[in-house]
């Protein structure tokens, strides 16, 4: 039989697809809410991606309290790197949205875009994978963390044992997971 090609489908998935088949078991109102939380996340894709772009271009939005405006105004304002990947181990890294590490203050803010409320503890694994990588100690830096969300920001100082918790519980955990890959 000569099937036919979709070439252009290679690698995606429908909304429908057979790897997600729980919708079989959906009622109609379970449906719409799923479908339009899966557009909120490409929504959420779409608007980091945006920002990315107007942070590394330098181009500011306008002065108005909205997440995206205040968010990308200040990264740009505080000279921040985006998207920057922080590395511990193949086990343990992420990308924080923008991060900058000036005059010995370590600055980590957080684009989040949809109706779940973000959390400092993401920042706080952000800030922890700076010090492991860097090999700073975080006693001997200040910290400031930022969540944007809802048209607010939310500013942490991080606790420095909080931090310095997190710190050790990656190391403990990444030993563990390669003794797992060890022994498997």
């Amino acid at each position: 039989m000569n099937f036919n090609e979709h070439s252009s489908l290679a690698g995606q998935h429908a909304f429908l697809s057979p790897s997600k088949y729980h919708w079989i078991n959906y009622d109609t109102e379970k449906l719409a809410d799923t479908y339009s939380n899966a557009q909120a996340a490409r929504r959420g894709v779409e608007l980091h991606a945006f920002a990315h772009q107007a942070i590394n271009l330098g181009i500011k939005l306008p002065k108005a309290s909205k997440t995206l405006n205040l968010y990308v105004n200040d990264a740009i304002g505080f000279r921040m790197t985006t998207e920057q990947c922080l590395y511990y181990s193949p086990n343990c890294y992420g990308h924080a949205d923008t991060i900058s590490f000036t005059n010995n203050l370590l600055r980590i803010h957080d684009l989040k875009t949809g109706l779940i409320p973000g959390s400092v503890h993401q920042l706080e694994v952000y800030a922890a994978l700076f010090c492991l990588e860097y090999g700073v100690k975080p006693a001997n830096i200040d910290m400031e963390l930022r969540l944007y969300q809802f048209d607010t920001i939310e500013v942490f100082e991080p606790d420095i044992d909080s931090i310095t918790h997190i710190i050790s519980k990656i190391i403990s955990f990444d030993n563990l997971i390669e003794l797992i890959n060890a022994e498997g």
